[in-house]
């Protein structure tokens, strides 16, 4: 079935077809790089979307050519009834490709009947493969829960199952070649991030990141051997095949996403829905439109589309990070979503 409307295409010939939906801004974990050790103030349920209001907009957006939609929080599975959600989404004519971005703690409960809803595959985010340092990052002691959750989910078809890991300068830099390991004899798809300026406590400095290109540079002085692919697709990791365990065979992937210092915004193709109902065309956006108001106001399909498109039609050729005029956004990536 073909898109009944137009493509969003913005003011740079992008086209945005990758929809990010922020179920909650929630999580059970505090990661040093995104949230205080003490939490931030909740929204109150009465802001966030109902998956009704959720089913609608994003209706709306598959019907204007969107292909991905990738669930995310804070952490989308301490939303109750999440299955719910994800058996609407795959309702959606055309079918989009359904994905969930989660810390992986609630994930071997819930990877099943995920998958049984319409599910199509999961990102894990893991930082550290040891559990004192998995426990100083996250402040939680879950790393047995994230890993028998990612057994989860590839026994569920849930696959391949990604593993998000944002790299900082002096805190977890060491472990990249037992990623490329973990990758290799695990058949995961690790995907190394530089860190980027969105944690809540504004610690953030450029001395934190590590560059993708010192990360290939390190795994290749350990003898990690790759075989980069030839990707021409919108995502922006680089990729790389891991040699496995017997000469020959590719059992794991590595990709390096450089999003400090080697931004794919000129080929950007996400936009963003947060928890309260806020439209975003940039991670990094300064400014999101209100599409709850809208929508709880009685705003009609076409209304609630134009008001998207005009939003996708002035975004901003980049974030700028690095740059003298660079500014953060207010929130931080919890609250935005992953």
């Amino acid at each position: 079935m073909d898109s009944p409307y137009p493509p969003l295409i913005d003011g740079f010939g992008r086209v945005a077809d990758d929809l990010r939906i922020s179920v909650t801004d929630r999580c059970n974990l505090r990661c040093t790089y995104c949230m205080p050790a003490a939490g931030l103030p909740w929204l109150p349920r009465t802001d966030i979307l109902t998956f009704e209001e959720i089913a609608r907009v994003a209706g709306l957006l598959v019907g204007a050519g969107v292909k991905t939609i990738r669930l995310t929080g804070g952490e989308p599975l301490v939303r109750r009834d999440l299955v719910h959600l994800v058996e609407m989404l795959a309702a959606l004519a055309p079918r989009p490709d359904l994905a969930l971005t989660t810390n992986g703690v609630l994930l071997a409960e819930a990877a099943a009947s995920l998958a049984a809803a319409g599910l199509d595959r999961v990102n894990v985010s893991l930082d550290s493969l040891r559990r004192e340092r998995y426990e100083k990052i996250t402040r939680r002691d879950e790393l047995d829960r994230t890993l028998a959750g990612m057994e989860a989910a590839a026994a569920a078809g849930l696959t391949p199952v990604k593993v998000n890991m944002v790299v900082m300068r002096g805190t977890n830099d060491d472990e990249l070649v037992d990623f490329a390991r973990f990758a290799r004899d695990e058949g995961y798809v690790v995907r190394f991030i530089e860190y980027m300026p969105l944690d809540a406590d504004g610690r953030w400095t450029s001395d934190d990141v590590v560059a993708a290109e010192e990360m290939l540079e390190t795994l290749a002085a350990a003898g990690v051997e790759t075989e980069g692919f030839a990707d021409e697709s919108p995502e922006p990791a680089t990729r790389y095949s891991i040699e496995g365990r017997e000469k020959g065979t590719q059992a794991g992937e590595i990709g390096v996403i450089p999003s400090v210092t080697a931004p794919f915004c000129d080929r950007c193709n996400r936009i963003r829905l947060t928890a309260e109902g806020g439209f975003r065309t940039c991670l990094f956006a300064l400014e999101e439109v209100d599409v709850r108001g809208p929508l709880r106001a009685g705003a009609g399909d076409d209304e609630i589309l134009a008001l998207l498109r005009k939003a996708v039609a002035g975004k901003w050729a980049g974030h700028k990070i690095g740059s003298p005029d660079f500014q953060r956004p207010r929130k931080s990536m919890s609250q935005i979503g992953g």
